[in-house]
Order: structure tokens, then sequence, then C-alpha cells
């Protein structure tokens, strides 16, 4: 929780010097009550002595004078709420060697079913964009709202030969820029107080090995930081992936490096991931993180409502019990 308005919480110094005054007041009584040395005489003339209730009323009222105190200082608290204006790309690897049973049932299969999964957990704000590459790149969905377009974009995707992850990004870039206006004005990167300092859009690709094809990886890795957009590179699948090309069995384990790289020259984050739990983990963080943001929201009427009630209740406590108002 935070103070908009900080400098008004020297208010709490009247609240201080009342109880203070109500402390040094109950001190002055105590002594005045010493000189009354005949015990039983007391007993007769005040045989039912407040005791503890007396303080009470005070507490309460004094309680409710420092939450009115915060209260002029307008206090808020941190909520996420969904953005607005955020788009996710996914550039999904659709090379023969997602074909690989290294993850069940393959990595093509594996990475549909955390790609729909990622569908349903997103902020429903959250506008969803899908670019296929192998050798050559398509851009299959121009970010959208529709959770139903996007599924079926998925659902659709064939396999080809080749890779090319430069082209993926190019392609995603594309999507993104003229999604934004053609001019490549990006969204807000959420640099305002409150924010998640978190950039609006993002690019994640999701790939099983290195390019053999198209233009390089790290040139557009760059072509999307000029953009403001970074790349969140996904490694899927593990070091024994096979296919059958031709009836012979060929390795195509997963290249981690390319990955890494790209992410970094972007201001990404590279991730892992040998399973489809694992992938729709690492989706649904994505989604969260740039589809959420944080912002201060006042709550100074929760404060003033119990500044307003503990007034209310010491009063009702003096009148109950002593007929008066504190």
């Amino acid at each position: 929780m935070k103070f908009l308005e900080p400098g008004r919480l020297l208010l709490l110094i009247a609240p201080a010097l009342v109880a203070a005054a109500y402390v040094i007041a109950q001190h002055r009584r105590q002594r005045y009550a010493v000189r009354f040395t005949n015990l039983e005489l007391l007993d007769k003339v005040a045989p039912e002595r407040p005791g503890w209730r007396r303080h009470v009323p005070a507490v309460a009222l004094l309680a409710g004078l420092v939450m009115l105190a915060l209260a002029v200082a307008r206090p808020a608290t941190a909520v996420q709420v969904p953005r607005q204006e955020a788009t996710v790309t996914l550039a999904i690897d659709v090379s023969l060697s997602m074909e690989a049973s290294d993850v069940a049932p393959t990595r093509i299969a594996a990475a549909r079913e955390a790609a729909n999964a990622f569908l349903d957990l997103a902020p429903e704000e959250l506008r969803i964009g899908i670019v296929a590459f192998a050798g050559t790149a398509t851009p299959v969905l121009t970010p959208t709202i529709d959770r139903e377009l996007a599924r079926l974009a998925i659902d659709r995707l064939t396999l080809g030969e080749g890779t090319a992850i430069g082209e993926g990004i190019y392609a995603a870039v594309s999507l993104m820029t003229l999604e934004a206006g053609g001019d490549g004005e990006q969204p807000a990167t959420g640099s305002d107080e409150g924010s998640n300092d978190m950039p609006a859009q993002a690019i994640v690709v999701l790939s099983d090995g290195e390019s053999t094809m198209g233009r390089p990886d790290l040139e557009a890795a760059q072509a999307a930081a000029d953009e403001g957009i970074p790349v969140w590179a996904i490694s899927f699948g593990t070091g024994s992936g096979e296919v059958a090309i031709q009836g012979e069995q060929i390795p195509v384990p997963v290249n981690e490096g390319a990955l890494r790289e790209v992410a970094s020259a972007t201001g990404g984050e590279f991730f892992q991931a040998a399973s489809a739990s694992e992938l729709q983990s690492i989706l649904d963080e994505v989604g969260f993180r740039i589809g959420v943001e944080v912002e201060d929201r006042e709550i100074t009427d929760w404060f003033a409502g119990a500044g307003l009630v503990l007034a209310l209740l010491a009063a009702a406590g003096s009148l109950l019990w002593f007929s008066r108002l504190p």
C-alpha cells in the first residue's frame, strides 16, 4: 500500500497529541483517586466502577481519527488489471522436425495443445496473432481477441520443409507494426508509475531447431528490437528427437544457442520446454506478463468509512455506559 499524498500524513500528529493528552488525564485521575483513602466509603459511593470500559470509547475514537487522517493522505493499493492495448504474436515452427515424438505425442501436436490452452487462459483483452514458419514464413492470423479464429488457425497448421526462424520473426514484426497502424508506433511500454514495466507487445518464437535458410536470425532480432518488440524464445523438444524421412531415422536435437541469442538481442527471455505442460506454463506466464499491468487504485473510501464507523462506535459506547459523548 502507498499514499498518493504522503505529506498529509503529518495530520497523524493530531491523534497522537490527543492520545498523549488522554494518558496524562488518566494519570492525574489516578493521583486524585489515591487521595481518597477510605476504601469502604468509596465502595459505597461507587460500588460499580467502569474499569476497562471507560477506555473503550477513547480508544475507538482515537483509532477513528487515525483512519480519517490516513484517508486524507489518499491511500492506494496495487491491483492487477488487463491491458487494453497488448498483443502477443506466436511464431510457431512448422518444420518437419516438429513431427518428432520425443514430446508425446509429437512436438507439433503438443505445441497445438499448449497453444490452445494458452488461448483459454490468456486475458480476454490480449490480442493474439499467429505466424507459421518452415522454409518460409506465413502470417496466419492478424492479432485479434477472437479466440475461435485463433484456435482454427492453430489447428490448421501444417508441416513443411526447412527452418527459417529469421523469416518467422520478420513476418511477426510486419504483422504487429501493420496492426499498430503501419507506422511502427507501438503502444505504451508500461513505464508509467504503477505499471509492471513490461512492453505491451511481444513475439513468442516456438522452435525446436536452427535456421537452415532465410535471412539471419540476429538480423531479424535487430528488426524487432528497433520496433521495441521483445522476442521471447522457447526451445521446444529434447536432445533425443528423431523423425523418419524416406524410411530413415534422422536425429533432430534441439538447438538452444540460436534462440538464446535472439531473445538476448531483443531484451526478451529464453525458455526451455521438454513437455506440453512446461510449454503451457511458459505461454501462460508470457500472456500474463504482457496482458496484465499493475496500477494504483485509491482506497480512500475504505479508510474514511472505517474512521466514521469507529467514531460512531465510540459515541455509542460512551452514551451506553456513561450517558455522555466522549
